[in-house]
């Protein structure tokens, strides 16, 4: 559903284009500092201010309207609600007959029947994102001192990435893109055997971040090139540092004391100036769509913070499962 997390739980609401959007945190420890500018840094990284981002503005200005107290945690359930104020619907009626290629609106309306919110792609849009930033920013206070940096190393397969989306931005198209993520200093141990592994738990929250198709950790899909001479990570301290991080910092599921590292691809934004050609599901009859709007060339440049913030999340809440497991004396 809309709920990631065994402790540290959070809950997702809103639509793109409705009233606000929001994040529930549930299980955060009590006693941490918080204000509404820690929020300031990560959203702004997320909004769209660079060439190939959507032309929307939002303020997008947290109101916590609960679980804090004197800028302190209190251990009750935290709400931080967003409101939406640019927004211009008009467009999206249309594609409740003649659903946009790439996007959700097929499958919504046939999952909910009709009822769902398409104008922006309702629950589906990218602006979902911004509640999981904020999470995110409670979780990295939880897991300090992890310090978690992630980038964009690629887009459109070019490493000149200002380049390679001003020429999608020239030919009225979109380009996907490649975030690398490293997080520092993380402990020994945290995840768990079997199926709430780090890379399962990180892998599921990731992958809930729209337009993402791929995530690989440490040398990824070139381990099925490698041998195991090559892949094996040689141990050279006692605190389990390895001469290379081919396995991305993970070791049978569990988290072995080296960086974590992860690689998350994004496909192309599904809304191009190009004309495409869709089903108009009304008349049964072919029809050449032009999609108008806001919309981003590369929506992958605004990425890393998401994906930081996913991260942090899935940590925070394997940390506190593993505290958890050892709080009665033997």
């Amino acid at each position: 559903m809309n709920t990631f997390g065994r402790i540290f739980r959070i809950n997702i609401f809103g639509e793109s284009h409705g009233q606000g959007l929001g994040v529930i945190v549930d299980g955060c420890p009590p006693g941490i500092k918080l204000t509404v500018d820690d929020f300031t840094d990560d959203i702004a990284r997320r909004n769209p201010d660079a060439i190939g981002t959507t032309p929307r503005k939002e303020k997008d200005i947290p109101e916590i309207v609960s679980g804090l107290f004197n800028d302190l945690t209190t251990g009750a359930p935290i709400m931080i609600l967003f409101r939406n104020e640019d927004v211009q619907s008009a467009e999206y009626s249309k594609y409740a007959d003649m659903p946009r290629p790439g996007h959700a609106d097929f499958v919504a309306s046939k999952k909910y029947k009709g009822f769902n919110d398409y104008r922006g792609g309702g629950m589906f849009s990218g602006r979902l994102t911004l509640p999981l930033i904020a999470a995110g920013v409670i979780a990295k206070k939880i897991i300090a001192p992890v310090n978690i940096n992630a980038k964009l190393i690629s887009a459109g397969g070019f490493e000149n990435i200002e380049e390679a989306i001003r020429q999608a931005e020239m030919d009225n198209d979109s380009i996907g893109g490649v975030i690398e993520c490293v997080a520092e200093n993380v402990p020994i141990g945290l995840g768990e055997p079997f199926f709430d592994g780090t890379e399962s738990l990180i892998s599921h929250i990731i992958f809930s971040v729209p337009g993402v198709k791929a995530v690989e950790f440490g040398a990824g899909i070139k381990a099925g090139e490698m041998k195991g001479s090559e892949f094996n990570d040689i141990y050279i301290s006692k605190d389990g540092k390895t001469q290379t991080n081919n396995a991305g910092g993970v070791s049978g599921r569990l988290t072995n004391g080296n960086d974590l590292i992860l690689r998350v691809t994004f496909r192309p934004p599904s809304s191009i100036g190009k004309s495409q050609k869709t089903l108009n599901f009304a008349t049964g009859h072919e029809y050449e769509l032009q999609i108008k709007g806001r919309h981003d060339v590369c929506f992958a440049r605004r990425t890393p913070a998401i994906v930081e913030a996913a991260v942090a999340i899935a940590l925070a809440d394997m940390k506190l499962i593993h505290n958890s497991q050892f709080t009665i004396n033997n």
